[in-house]
């Protein structure tokens, strides 16, 4: 199970998390929800210490630690247990994508580097890119890049991957086919914490939604509690403007 515990954070006076706690069960997928500026990417980003927050705790299976004032150490280890795929890709653009699963796998995790070739080449190939797998990132489409990012993920074999955004730099074209991957990844059993604003996606995977609006977590529950029952008149209003159909929302 992940944990998340009273999680504050600001950027000079703007406070952008307000007290978030989230709980997370193993083999689960939660959506989070939420307008530009509600501080979901922040919460990912303190998540895996790529921001450090002001308060909170995060319990991943046996280790929890404090996201304020975690060792080195701990930071280590929470960050082996997590994996991210970001909104724009986050390749090293010197490395091949065969190259830039392999180094993950054994700057970050300290994998051989023969077992991390095979394991990177099997998830290349998971992900339909066998035959790209000398191809540098200037010769991949966004589509295909995200694809290397996902495989990235994947291989590290994380207790938790984390998607921020992954279709937000994707042409339109390209968006469908980066959700059907995830949600393969998903029904493999992978814990996830998903980012995105993709309301059918989120209805399809989801355990959980949650809704974050103004850095506060405004409302949670399974999809059909939040898409079609929503308690609060914030989520309402959310869902109204970018859902299909009003009707939806009852």
């Amino acid at each position: 199970m992940i944990k998340i515990e009273h999680v504050k954070k600001s950027f000079g006076h703007l406070e952008v998390l307000h007290d978030v706690s989230l709980t997370v069960e193993d083999g689960n997928v939660v959506v989070i929800l939420g307008p530009s500026g509600s501080g979901k990417t922040t919460l990912l980003r303190s998540i895996n210490f790529l921001e450090r927050a002001d308060k909170g705790k995060l319990t991943i299976g046996s280790k929890t630690v404090d996201l304020h004032s975690a060792k080195k150490k701990d930071v280590l280890e929470i960050r082996r247990k997590t994996a991210m795929v970001f909104q724009n890709y986050n390749l090293f653009a010197n490395k091949t994508a065969l190259e830039n699963i392999v180094e993950a796998l054994v700057t970050g995790h300290g994998v051989p580097r023969a077992d991390a070739i095979e394991r990177a080449k099997l998830e290349l190939k998971k992900v339909g890119l066998e035959d790209k797998a000398d191809y540098y990132p200037s010769q991949l489409s966004g589509g295909q890049q995200q694809r290397v990012g996902i495989a990235r993920a994947v291989a590290l074999d994380a207790d938790v991957i984390l998607f921020d955004e992954p279709t937000s730099a994707l042409d339109p074209e390209l968006v469908g086919e980066t959700l059907s991957l995830i949600k393969q990844v998903a029904k493999e059993g992978h814990t996830m914490i998903v980012v995105t604003h993709e309301m059918s996606f989120a209805e399809d995977v989801a355990d959980k939604v949650v809704f974050m609006d103004g850095g506060y977590v405004v409302e949670e529950g399974s999809p059909g509690e939040i898409f079609y029952h929503p308690k609060e008149e914030r989520t309402k209003r959310f869902l109204s403007r970018i859902l299909p159909s009003s009707n939806y929302v009852i």
